[in-house]
């Protein structure tokens, strides 16, 4: 599995020793009220064990630095092998400062250039303003709106569908290692 450098951040396939790092992101309410509900610990560590697994899933990081700044991950369809999903979680005290830009780039730039990937898309609740500002900054275009199609804790939210096709977003600068 590849590791992924850019200017700041080294992003690094998931360890068996990220798993406190994963529980903590996972037991956040500030992060999760974006994803989902709080799950049990059970399913929180089957949800590891996937990322363990999963060949396109990063934990980034500083370069300078081994403490854990966030996660993000590439899914690609089995069914159609041009198209891929990604999603990212930055902890509160690295957001604000483009490292989820950064390892977006990073991540679509490795996409593009190493998987076949031709298209990505992304799901972001309405609501989530600095997610919307991240993939819209990349280049991704809004194609769709799933109104009150998503649940969080009994509440419904607009999910909003993105989109970036290969050749879209401008220069990249990722290097697989």
């Amino acid at each position: 599995m590849a590791t992924i450098l850019t200017p700041r951040l080294q992003l690094s396939p998931f360890k068996p020793s990220d798993w406190a790092f994963f529980r903590s992101l996972r037991e956040d309410r500030a992060i999760m009220r974006y994803m989902a509900a709080i799950a049990p610990e059970k399913e929180t560590r089957r949800l590891f064990a996937i990322r363990l697994a999963a060949p396109h899933t990063f934990v980034i990081r500083s370069r300078h630095e081994d403490t854990p700044l966030g996660d993000i991950g590439l899914q690609i369809s089995a069914k159609y092998r041009e198209e891929a999903d990604i999603g990212y979680t930055v902890i509160p005290q690295a957001q604000g400062k483009g490292i989820a830009s950064e390892a977006l780039r990073a991540v679509c730039d490795y996409a593009f250039t190493q998987t076949g990937v031709k298209a990505i898309n992304a799901y972001v609740l309405a609501d989530n303003a600095g997610s919307v500002r991240v993939l819209e900054k990349m280049g991704f275009v809004r194609t769709q709106v799933l109104e009150q199609a998503y649940e969080i804790d009994g509440v419904r939210y607009d999910d909003w569908v993105y989109r970036l096709e290969c050749g879209a977003g401008g220069t990249a600068f990722a290097r697989p290692t």
